[in-house]
């Protein structure tokens, strides 16, 4: 059934075992990750079954569209934030802003990418440097706002109430911002600024062609690591659940990256050959496509989620010590 056969009583056993405990767990490492790739008992089948249920349960598809609207609240925020807080290295000779765009042109589509890239530029080039001083703290709280709601749906499926605090919560909220902002910014340079490295290495030290591939390959299999870093970093601290065990991938981490990544590259293949957005909406086209495509991100979002909370709960009805059942929010 996926689940540990023998659990170490106290802490001392599971230190003879030869592997480290996570928290105030009873359960070695092994124990932790074995529990949770294997869906906590359930078959593959099983967890679809149990995640498509809790998807039209907790109205996922209405939450997306509510995340989707506090995503494009906290979109431009967000970029203003990272580009004033990395500014510093645009003086060092690396265009930051540039970087940034570059790597969301290969993410966003292409009309959606523009006008990104455009509303930034033109809000930067038109604010002063004590009224962006300003916003640089405005823009964070603003930006946390999105991650706030993402907070929110996450107790949905876990099936809790928030009890926590405001000011914990945006307390929280910030710290997930900020650690969000490095990821992405990490993840950018990784996926643009490694293929500038590999072709100029290759150019001065004469590496091979494949070797220059290659190393573009593994930077950007490291940037996805990143955003699939930053899907368990808010599933861990998001939802008002205490947890236990801290895993740095998670099923739900690489279904909802993996979701997020297909329906992206279909979206883009669509608006290439059936994109009438701009003759339906004029010029609010680009504002139509950016918020399509911020709801496909934040319903991947939260299929993540629910697919972590199946697997929880599957384990708590099977038994498992320190596995949370629906609805509670720590295991019994």
């Amino acid at each position: 059934m996926g689940l540990p056969k023998q659990h170490a009583d106290t802490k001392g056993e599971s230190d003879n075992l030869g592997a480290h405990v996570v928290g105030d767990s009873q359960l070695t490492t092994e124990q932790q990750v074995e529990t949770i790739w294997n869906l906590g008992g359930l078959t593959p089948r099983q967890l679809a079954v149990r995640v498509w249920r809790e998807i039209d349960h907790d109205n996922v598809l209405g939450r997306a569209s509510e995340l989707a609207y506090n995503f494009l609240l906290a979109v431009f925020p967000l970029l203003l934030f990272v580009l004033a807080l990395l500014g510093v290295l645009a003086t060092q000779g690396i265009d930051v802003r540039t970087l940034l765009f570059q790597y969301l042109s290969r993410v966003l589509p292409g009309s959606a990418s523009e006008l990104i890239s455009k509303t930034a530029n033109e809000v930067i080039e038109n604010s002063g440097g004590g009224k962006l001083t300003f916003g640089i703290l405005f823009s964070l709280w603003t930006a946390s706002g999105g991650t706030t709601t993402m907070m929110s749906t996450l107790n949905d499926a876990y099936d809790v109430r928030e009890s926590r605090s405001f000011v914990r919560i945006r307390l929280i909220a910030l710290a997930l911002t900020l650690g969000l902002v490095v990821l992405v910014v990490v993840g950018s340079v990784l996926a643009v600024a490694g293929g500038h490295i590999a072709l100029t290495l290759g150019n001065r030290i004469g590496l091979g062609t494949m070797v220059i591939v290659a190393w573009r390959v593994v930077a950007w299999v490291a940037a996805i690591a990143f955003i699939v870093f930053a899907f368990a970093l808010i599933y861990y601290f998001g939802p008002d659940v205490k947890q236990q065990h801290w895993y740095w991938i998670t099923p739900g981490s690489v279904v909802g990256v993996g979701l997020w990544a297909v329906a992206s590259a279909v979206f883009r293949v669509y608006l290439h050959f059936f994109n009438s957005y701009s003759r339906t909406y004029g010029s609010l086209g680009a504002v139509i496509i950016l918020l399509l495509w911020l709801y496909v991100t934040g319903l991947a979002f939260l299929v993540g989620g629910e697919v972590n909370a199946e697997i929880e709960h599957a384990a708590a009805d099977r038994g498992h010590p320190e596995a949370k059942a629906e609805g509670e929010k720590q295991a019994a």
